[in-house]
C-alpha cells in the first residue's frame, strides 16, 4: 500500500473537499438511512457554499489524507466558538473524520486521530471531544481504542431522522 500523507486543506481546495465529504458521508451512512434524508443532508452540509465558509474559518481546520494522487479521507477540527456544542476554548472538537472504505483498517483514521492529538497539545488544550452516532459501532470502538471515553448525549438531525449521538472526550493535559 502506497504511504498516506496527511496535509491541510486550504480554500483552493474546496471542490475536492466537496467531492470527499459527500462521498464518504454517503459510504458511511447510507445503508442506514432514507435516501432523502441523506439527499438533503448532503445538499445542506456539504454544499461548496457552506463547506468553503467552514473552510474559511479561523477557528476550523481541515486536513486531507492523500494516497499517490487521490484523496482518500479528511478531518474537521474546531476550536473555540466553531465547536459545534461545548464552545470550551479549552476544548478542541474533532467534527468529523471520514474515509474512504477502501482505506478503512489501513490506518487513515488512526494517522488523523494522531494528528488531531498533536494540534489539540500544540494549542495546549486540555481534552478533545467529539459526536459519534449511537449506531456507528466501528467508529464508537476507534474513540475507545483510543482512550475515549463517553460523557454525554446529543441529538443530531439527518434531514428529518431525529438521531442520537454519543458524546466523548479525551483528557490530554
Amino acid at each position: 500500500m502506497k504511504e498516506i500523507l496527511i496535509r491541510k486543506a486550504e480554500k483552493s481546495d474546496i471542490e475536492s473537499l466537496v467531492a470527499i465529504s459527500r462521498q464518504t458521508f454517503v459510504e458511511a451512512f447510507s445503508a442506514d438511512n432514507t435516501e432523502e434524508n441523506m439527499k438533503k443532508y448532503i445538499e445542506d452540509s456539504f454544499s461548496p457554499e457552506k463547506l468553503a465558509s467552514e473552510l474559511g474559518n479561523k477557528d476550523s481546520q481541515f486536513y486531507f489524507a492523500i494516497s499517490g494522487d487521490n484523496i482518500v479521507g479528511y478531518l474537521k477540527l474546531n476550536f473555540g466558538q466553531s465547536q459545534t456544542d461545548l464552545k470550551d476554548k479549552d476544548a478542541l472538537e474533532i467534527e468529523r473524520i471520514y474515509v474512504l472504505t477502501d482505506y478503512w483498517g489501513k490506518r487513515v483514521g488512526q494517522l488523523f486521530y494522531e494528528k488531531a492529538i498533536e494540534i489539540a497539545k500544540n494549542h495546549k488544550a486540555r481534552y478533545v471531544w467529539l459526536g459519534v452516532w449511537e449506531e456507528n459501532a466501528r467508529a464508537i470502538s476507534f474513540y475507545k481504542k483510543n482512550g475515549f471515553v463517553e460523557f454525554d448525549k446529543h441529538f443530531f438531525m439527518l434531514g428529518d431522522d431525529k438521531q442520537t449521538d454519543i458524546m466523548m472526550k479525551l483528557t490530554i493535559v
